[in-house]
């Protein structure tokens, strides 16, 4: 298993316009911006997303990415009058080859984001809905508030919920029966919920949720980065392996982080009685 970052980029390159992007430290947030309409997605932030997400392992100086949404809702889906309209249209005119590229389009960005290497941490508030509730569901750790409403909804518009991923990725997460439940009927969570089922791992109030996420980035980010982007990848990779296929993938990918200079840096730092300081490499 080799560093997952081989080209460098800066993160000054990434300058979207249809969502925020603020850079604290090593950890970049991501903020979903249009609170009025409770943040939905159009065709161009899919488009600018999936970008981000391409760039992001070539940025080395970005540890952790935080994504969330403005004012008090994460997502609400694709937008109703920019995406789903169109949507209809397209089928109305028969063009079957624009609805697949559109769905393939949209998967992408999950694949983006589970390939990048920095850990992705949703905090979630309100409504995190279609769409929406895909990206939380991408992330590698969510946060919530108790006042928090995921929905896989695509059964309510007369598609299935078999859409960016969903029947792979939330069994996994919540287990075969209760995904079933949520992508058949198309129903809100509530964030208790979807703490007890494992959706969250952890609720918080939500005027804490921002800075209870961009702590737990930070604290990420002074970790062994490099590390993390192994056990990102590997988390991944071992979902179609038998467990003894896992076992010799893991031998690899720990014998690899076993070579960097953080090894050695915990190892001096022990010895020394100290607390290491970790620089990704």
């Amino acid at each position: 298993m080799s560093e997952p970052q081989t080209k460098k980029a800066s993160a000054s390159e990434i300058q979207p316009r249809h969502f925020q992007w603020e850079l604290d430290g090593k950890v970049a947030k991501i903020t979903l911006s249009r609170p009025e309409k409770k943040n939905p997605l159009t065709f161009d932030s899919y488009g600018e997303l999936l970008e981000t997400f391409r760039r992001l392992p070539h940025i080395p100086e970005i540890k952790v990415v935080v994504i969330t949404g403005a004012g008090d809702n994460f997502c609400s889906g694709g937008d109703v009058h920019e995406i789903i309209g169109p949507l209809v249209e397209m089928r109305a005119q028969g063009t079957k080859d624009k609805l697949l590229a559109f769905t393939r389009m949209t998967g992408s960005l999950v694949k983006a984001m589970r390939k990048c290497p920095q850990p992705i941490i949703a905090a979630v508030d309100g409504i995190c809905a279609g769409a929406g509730a895909i990206l939380a569901m991408a992330s590698d750790i969510r946060m919530g508030t108790p006042r928090s409403k995921v929905g896989f909804l695509f059964v309510r518009v007369g598609l299935s919920g078999a859409d960016m991923g969903a029947c792979a990725i939330l069994p996994r997460i919540i287990g075969q029966g209760r995904a079933s439940e949520l992508l058949y009927t198309g129903r809100f969570m509530p964030g208790e919920e979807a703490e007890r089922w494992g959706f969250y791992n952890r609720l918080v109030a939500p005027e804490a949720l921002s800075e209870e996420a961009m702590q737990l980035a930070r604290t990420l980010s002074e970790g062994p980065t490099f590390a993390h982007a192994v056990t990102k990848k590997c988390l991944h990779d071992e979902w179609n392996m038998t467990i003894d296929e896992a076992i010799e993938a893991e031998a690899h990918a720990q014998a690899v982080c076993m070579q960097t200079e953080d090894f050695a840096r915990a190892y001096h730092a022990f010895v020394a009685k100290k607390t290491p300081t970790f620089e990704g490499n």
